[in-house]
């Protein structure tokens, strides 16, 4: 009887250190941003609330925007492993700074620190997805996805319920009257960054250097710098149907998502008549329960088979939970319905990076991955910025709720239209 391919998967030598350091990389990443969104929950309400949450936000997908073109070059260029490593590194040196600034109650300045960690995981990430490839091959990528993402899940769990606990219990029968005294409440958090980023360094030297292709070519800064290079890394994933429509669909689930993130908390403070920020992030975490169960569901099955039918069921329940949701009043239901919407999202997730993955060429793998982070954050910047907008507007929080099913639903009607031969043709 043979091996599943998720046992397989596991038992790859180096595989089970690599999710380690995927692991840490998320909690820390995570761990910062939680305590400054937690800080504007606790000190502003509903219009004001969202629009500061979606700055927070939009700050930490910035850099994978900026930093896309030498991301992709340096994770073609430099062994994978190496470039885990370095950031790691740097990640020891910003939550040293975060720290400082939560000790001196340097709001803005901690807040600006929210877009250097992005920078630091912007370069990261290219290296981290391109890295599945070379240990688990072609035959196992759906399964390795699965196991990177339910960990990543897993992480982002773990910090928001370990961050929002310590904070909350930072803050017990203290008094504060602005962010500056509330985050030098909670600043020994910052210590736990610290320790998190030293951990997740030490993983990373313990990675094991796979032989694979990389390019010699140097990096020309003067194109960069005139955008010609974007330009072409561009057109490249264009040309490529499958990998293109892959990237749309997973932009669009990510721009949904960050506009329900950055809008949810507001619309349960209110219709919950809630403050506590445990009980908040844990409704969002349910999110990353689904996810779990959903990446798990589309990562099993038989050895190098890519589930694309898995595409549109997730795609179809998505909407149907989201225009739900504005109709729900109590703490229960809103659980039951995100971790809905975070299944269906790991359904329609997995199988669109394995397609990407599958379809790049090697040697420029480093570069696509890039590109898709690019791409899927342009559409996430974008989204946020119509939330920010609409918050500037004074349009309520439960306004904004009742919106994002609708979207969802023309864009998921239009991604269905324009890219159902090129996926039905793929298997």
């Amino acid at each position: 009887m043979k091996q599943s391919s998720l046992l397989e998967t596991a038992r790859l030598p180096g595989f089970l250190s690599f999710l380690a350091v995927a692991f840490i990389n998320a909690m820390v990443d995570l761990g910062h941003k939680i305590l400054i969104q937690n800080t504007i929950f606790k000190i502003y309400d509903d219009a004001a609330q969202v629009a500061l949450t979606a700055v927070v936000n939009a700050l930490i997908l910035l850099p994978f925007i900026l930093l896309f073109t030498p991301a992709g070059f340096l994770s073609d260029r430099f062994t994978k492993p190496l470039i885990m490593r370095c950031t790691a590194f740097a990640a020891i040196l910003i939550t040293l700074l975060i720290t400082l600034a939560y000790y001196q109650g340097w709001f803005v300045f901690a807040f600006i620190l929210t877009l250097v960690l992005a920078a630091q995981s912007a370069l990261y990430s290219p290296a981290k997805y391109g890295y599945i490839r070379e240990l688990a091959g072609k035959d196992r990528l759906a399964a390795a996805n699965g196991f990177i993402q339910a960990t990543t899940i897993v992480a982002i769990l773990s910090g928001i319920f370990l961050f929002s606990i310590v904070f909350e219990l930072l803050l017990t029968d203290q008094s504060y009257n602005n962010e500056a005294e509330l985050i030098q409440l909670i600043a020994p958090v910052g210590w736990l960054l610290v320790l998190l980023s030293v951990i997740e360094f030490i993983l990373a030297c313990r990675l094991p250097l796979v032989r694979a292709e990389t390019t010699s070519k140097g990096f020309d800064w003067q194109r960069y710098r005139r955008g010609h290079i974007l330009r072409d890394n561009l057109t490249q994933l264009y040309q490529q149907p499958v990998i293109w429509y892959a990237i749309m669909g997973l932009s669009m689930f990510w721009g949904i998502s960050q506009t329900f993130l950055a809008t949810f908390p507001a619309f349960a403070k209110i219709v919950l008549a809630e403050d506590n920020t445990i009980v908040i992030q844990g409704l969002l975490a349910c999110s990353g329960i689904g996810i779990i169960i959903g990446s798990i569901l589309a990562g099993s099955g038989r050895k190098g088979h890519i589930k694309t039918q898995h595409i549109p069921i997730g795609a179809v329940g998505m909407c149907a939970v989201l225009f739900a949701i504005p109709l729900l009043n109590n703490t229960i239901a809103f659980a039951i319905a995100i971790l809905a919407f975070g299944l269906f999202g790991g359904l329609f997730i997995i199988p669109l990076n394995a397609l990407i993955q599958l379809h790049a060429p090697l040697t420029q793998l480093g570069t696509v991955l890039a590109g898709n982070n690019w791409v899927q954050n342009i559409v996430m910047i974008s989204f946020l910025m119509l939330t920010l907008l609409s918050a500037m507007a004074a349009i309520s929080s439960h306004a904004l709720i009742q919106a994002i099913p609708i979207i969802t639903a023309l864009l998921a009607l239009l991604l269905a239209w324009r890219s159902s031969r090129t996926w039905r043709t793929c298997y």
